[in-house]
C-alpha cells in the first residue's frame, strides 16, 4: 500500500510562550490540524510562517506560534509560489512539562498528488 502523504519535517512551534496556546491547551493533540499561513509582511522574519489552530465547533482561529526561523525559509519560498496547500500539518508532541519551546512539535507532510 503507498503513502497518500510523504514526510517533510518535523518541527518544534517558535514563539509559543507569546501566543494563544494556553487559551486551547486542554483542545491540542496529537494528531490535531494546524494550519499554516505566509505572514510575509512580519518585521522581524521575512520568511515568517504562523502557524493556526481553527477550532472545529465555531471555527475560531488561534495563532500559536510560528514555523522556527531555522526550517522555514524553503517553505515560505513554496507559499511564495502558490503552494499553500501542498502541505498536511498535524501535532505530533505535546510535552506540558519540558521548556516551553519543546512543548509542541508538529509535523509537515506533501500531499500527494491525486492524479499522479
Amino acid at each position: 500500500m503507498e503513502a497518500k502523504k510523504l514526510f517533510f519535517k518535523e518541527c518544534h512551534l517558535a514563539g509559543r510562550q507569546y501566543y494563544d496556546v494556553d487559551e486551547v491547551w486542554e483542545e491540542l493533540r496529537i494528531g490535531t490540524v494546524l494550519k499554516l499561513e505566509r505572514q510575509a509582511d512580519n518585521h522581524y522574519d521575512k520568511n515568517a510562517i504562523q502557524v493556526i489552530y481553527v477550532r472545529e465547533s465555531d471555527n475560531e482561529p488561534f495563532l500559536l506560534g510560528y514555523v522556527p526561523r531555522s526550517d522555514n525559509e524553503t517553505l515560505s519560498k513554496l507559499f511564495d509560489s502558490g503552494w499553500n496547500d501542498l502541505f498536511d500539518c498535524r501535532i505530533s508532541k505535546i510535552s506540558p512539562s519540558v521548556h516551553y519551546e519543546d512543548q509542541i512539535h508538529f509535523t509537515l507532510r506533501i500531499n500527494k498528488n491525486p492524479n499522479a
